[in-house]
């Protein structure tokens, strides 16, 4: 099982190797680098060497409970020490929902001399955080205490709850039951401190970060998105970032890459392909 070592804790990675430019797919919550099942083949077939990873107490990476922090500082030192183990160089981060906080992230801290573009997917930046000083918001910091305690009170319910959520619009579950109980599954990997302490994660403001991005941004984002709203979060990277393109899908809940395979590779392959 080939993994780096960042911090003590092992990171978990899956590489197809080959000698076409580097993309990076950093998954979302709560699941683990296997949930880009339906990019991987297209992504490897166009030419393109692909490494997925888990977060830190996610998927098959180590899980250091509560000895570790669960900041985007935190996670965003096992992305740079894969890039740098693996030596990584022109490569293209893909972040979707949580993992969108990464790509934001790295840049922000590490730069872009790696990196030859990045991609916003359902993603969380630029600020989900809804308070004073962020009218717009999505979420308040009582919203997040209040799903870190049904987590805690009730993994498995939350999950399928969450689950259900993730890949509906409009009320309807736009995947297949089958698909739907496979990241369920991969939810159950998830160790429970680091499910619970990430969601805090969710509300940091990228701003910053996002003003660093100089190489183009691909946003795509699903319109109908419940769990990551596209007025808050896609639209404004997009407006944030001058080099970028946006890709709305229509009817698209959180969970597009899955939901809508075939329309979400072709963006992200077609912009990969510049």
């Amino acid at each position: 099982m080939p993994s780096i070592n960042s911090g003590s804790v092992d990171i978990h990675y899956e590489d197809t190797g080959g000698d076409g430019r580097p993309v990076v797919l950093i998954h979302g919550w709560p699941l683990s680098g296997a949930s880009w099942s339906e990019q991987v083949p297209a992504l490897t077939a166009a030419g393109h060497r692909v490494i997925t990873y888990d977060r830190r107490g996610f998927g098959q990476s180590g899980k250091p409970g509560t000895d570790s922090s669960y900041d985007y500082d935190t996670l965003t030192t096992d992305l740079d020490a894969l890039m740098t183990e693996l030596d990584l160089q022109d490569a293209s981060l893909v972040g979707f929902s949580m993992g969108g906080g990464e790509v934001a992230r790295y840049v922000g801290t590490y730069g872009e001399s790696r990196v030859h573009s990045v991609v916003l997917a359902s993603a969380v930046p630029p600020c989900l955080l809804k308070d004073d000083d962020h009218p717009d918001g999505a979420l308040t910091l009582d919203d997040v205490a209040g799903m870190q305690e049904q987590l805690r009170a009730d993994r498995d319910g939350f999950l399928d709850g969450f689950l259900t959520n993730f890949f509906s619009a409009g009320g309807d579950l736009r995947v297949t039951e089958e698909q739907r109980r496979e990241a369920v599954a991969l939810a159950a990997q998830a160790d429970l401190d680091a499910a619970a302490e990430c969601i805090r994660s969710w509300v940091t403001d990228f701003t910053g970060d996002l003003a660093k991005v100089t190489v183009p941004l691909l946003v795509i984002h699903g319109d109908s998105d419940a769990i990551v709203p596209f007025e808050v979060s896609g639209e404004r990277s997009a407006a944030a970032v001058s080099n970028s393109e946006l890709v709305k899908v229509a009817d698209g809940p959180h969970g597009i890459n899955v939901s809508h395979a075939d329309e979400f590779n072709k963006a992200l392959l077609d912009f990969l392909a510049h």
